[in-house]
């Protein structure tokens, strides 16, 4: 599957099948500060990605107008 990282931008290939945790698991990424984005679908931790899934992996940002 093809992963798409922001902030840095970067992109890594990997193979599939795998669930959306364990991902992040091999990746080193905590799943509370990031969204994982299959198209243009939100998917959570226990979502099973393909080995031909596009994925992005986009930081939490959170903030507002004080």
């Amino acid at each position: 599957m093809k992963i798409v990282l922001r902030n840095p931008r970067r992109e890594l290939d990997m193979a599939g099948p795998m669930r959306v945790h364990a991902l992040l698991e091999r990746l080193e990424i905590n799943r509370e500060a990031v969204l994982v984005i299959r198209g243009d679908t939100l998917v959570t931790g226990d979502a099973q990605l393909s080995d031909d899934d596009e994925v992005e992996i986009r930081p939490v940002v959170s903030g507002g107008v004080a």
